[in-house]
């Protein structure tokens, strides 16, 4: 006959208790694990979601086979371990189920296998997505850089450096105080004081004769159309400019200017100029050359007042001669020529107290110092007049009461 044990109720009831602790405590660690993963997967579905609004809309498509085999074999695992904390429950309630508080146990080991369930079904939400979080994460790292990088390209395209534009200074004036240079004309004017009288001298180099010009009073060829001199030369825009041979004074005599032939009536008591198309100087009379002759031996300009001063080394005046009816000193412009191009523009003062005037002969006396050799006397008196940049060079009078140009026909000029 078997012997019966009465244990103490002390002694079961203390192994109870510590059973009891055991399971909560084992019930308390599965909670605490299972909210530590809730938390997990929060944190990874947050991450993921900001990923997602990071990613341009154009962001790589995962296979769904990669995202679903790493599912598989979570559900797997989360099956195991469900299983292991399922047998451990039904362990325990039958071990309780030999005691006295067998009902008590069961209900515990149906707590145990609901946390367990609980368990297995938190790690199935959180471990999957946790790696396909972390691949989303290093492409949109690698867009950022991307991005970064093409913002630093755009930067250095549009960031453009201007450099200060150096505007070329003007060309410098072909004008001095009492001169003009430039590649076709040059020209010098310089005073003198001889004979009592202030003489003016421009000093001309041409590169070619068409820049000795002639004009006419209003731009007009006739009779009785005058003009002041300054006002002729600001119309033709004239560097320099005497005045010429007054031919509007008379009906006969010669007129060529800048090759064209004006008139052709002879004057036979007048010697001409005849300024040639190589800027020559020529000599002669109507009654040794016709006008269309002179045109045909290409002449550029003819005058016809006179008489010529100078050629050749000899003087053409004599000291008591002079023009028609006018007085043996008075203001003079004379033109002569020194070389190939190369000429002398004379103006004299006269008829005032400061400048008595040239009578002829010292007017070719003048001529010959300054080097010309051949030399032709042009309207003097009251036209006397010398201009240069549009200024008065000399001092014109006609009767010395008054300072004042007087009006004529034509002037000679050097210009374009």
């Amino acid at each position: 006959m078997a012997k019966s044990y009465k244990i103490p109720a002390a002694v079961f009831g203390t192994a109870l208790a510590g059973l009891t602790a055991f399971i909560m405590l084992d019930t308390f660690v599965l909670e605490r694990e299972g909210r530590s993963a809730a938390n997990e997967m929060n944190l990874s579905l947050f991450e993921e979601e900001s990923v997602r609004e990071a990613e341009p809309d154009t962001a790589d498509t995962e296979d769904p086979a990669d995202a679903a085999e790493p599912q598989q074999e979570d559900e797997s695992a989360a099956t195991a371990v469900a299983g292991t904390s399922a047998q451990n429950g039904t362990q325990s309630g039958t071990k309780a189920a030999g005691t006295n508080t067998g009902t008590e146990a069961a209900n515990n080991a149906s707590a145990t296998e609901t946390t367990a369930k609980n368990a297995a079904a938190i790690p199935k939400a959180t471990v999957a997505p946790k790696s396909s979080a972390s691949n989303k994460t290093t492409k949109t790292t690698t867009a950022a850089t991307t991005v970064s990088t093409t913002a630093r390209a755009t930067t250095v395209v549009t960031t453009t450096v201007t450099e200060p534009v150096t505007e070329a200074p003007p060309p410098p004036s072909p004008y001095s105080d009492f001169g003009y240079h430039d590649d076709n004309i040059s020209l010098t004017i310089s005073e003198y004081r001889e004979y009592d009288t202030q003489i003016y001298v421009a000093d001309v180099q041409l590169s070619s004769a068409q820049y000795l010009k002639a004009g006419f009073a209003n731009d007009t060829y006739g009779r009785n159309i005058t003009a002041p001199t300054s006002e002729i030369a600001e119309l033709k825009q004239a560097i320099f400019a005497v005045n010429g041979d007054f031919y509007g004074a008379h009906n006969r005599g010669y007129v060529i200017r800048n090759g064209v032939l004006y008139r052709d009536v002879r004057r036979d008591e007048t010697e001409l100029l005849c300024i040639m198309a190589d800027g020559s100087f020529f000599f002669t009379d109507s009654t040794k050359n016709t006008a269309q002759e002179l045109m045909d031996m290409g002449t550029w300009q003819c005058f016809m007042f006179g008489p010529v001063l100078f050629d050749e080394g000899e003087i053409k005046v004599s000291e008591t001669q002079e023009v028609a009816r006018s007085l043996a000193s008075n203001p003079r412009t004379a033109i002569g020529i020194l070389g190939d191009l190369h000429y002398a523009f004379v103006v004299s003062d006269g008829r005032t107290s400061e400048s008595a005037g040239l009578s002829l002969y010292q007017l070719a006396e003048f001529m010959d110092r300054l080097g010309a050799y051949k030399a032709y006397n042009l309207d003097g008196g009251g036209s006397s007049t010398m201009i240069f940049n549009g200024n008065i060079i000399n001092v014109p009078t006609n009767t010395g009461r008054t300072i004042e140009e007087r009006s004529v026909s034509d002037i000679v000029y050097i210009g374009y």
